[in-house]
């Protein structure tokens, strides 16, 4: 148990606070239409490289950085597992977001990573996509649809998945080295997170 309190963080690291949700049941259906020339597409053998340049621009102002530490293998396995679906959001052709589904544990699943890159931001795909999520997910026999957001992420996250439909279960500290520091995230992405350096 970590007592009240202010608890010093060591230069070099960054901490956010980790809200766990999970939905038990499929939200009602919206059956929002996509936006114009918007689309989901499964990645079945997704380029290693093409992916993280995808994580990146969804991800690197949010300081997504867990999938850019990966070997090309590591990320390979991932996102090929039979129980793990992949999805890149396009308009017009072109990777604008992502949505990955992990099916791994059985009765489960597990929204593992779900955002768009700032041309999509704000049209209303968002929610679109919240619906395919929900709707994919829960065409599986499953009980349980889970998730987890951070207090780095956008602003508006967590409010836009209790609005979809996810309760709030818990709460964890995440601590990490950052991300800007090791070269995983160009130092200039995520202004409102200070790089605090070590001496």
């Amino acid at each position: 148990m970590i007592p009240d309190g202010y608890h010093d963080i060591p230069p070099g690291k960054i901490a956010a606070v980790v809200t766990l949700l999970e939905m038990r049941a499929p939200a009602p259906p919206r059956d929002r239409p996509a936006p114009e020339g918007v689309s989901l597409i499964r990645l079945s053998n997704p380029d290693p490289e093409a992916y993280r340049q995808l994580f990146t621009l969804v991800g690197a102002d949010w300081l997504w950085f867990s999938r850019l530490q990966l070997s090309d293998a590591a990320l390979t396995d991932i996102l090929t597992h039979p129980d793990y679906h992949a999805y890149a959001v396009t308009r017009d052709g072109r990777q604008h977001g992502l949505m990955e589904l992990n099916f791994r544990v059985k009765g489960a699943c597990e929204l593992a990573y779900f955002g768009l890159g700032p041309a999509l931001v704000g049209t209303g795909t968002g929610a679109w996509l919240m619906d395919q999520a929900i709707a994919l997910a829960w065409s599986h026999p499953i009980t349980r649809f889970h998730l987890h957001t951070c207090s780095l992420d956008h602003p508006g996250a967590l409010a836009f998945y209790i609005r979809t439909g996810f309760t709030p279960t818990g709460r964890k500290i995440e601590i990490a080295t950052d991300p800007r520091l090791t070269g995983d995230v160009d130092p200039s992405r995520a202004p409102h997170v200070p790089i605090i350096r070590p001496a």
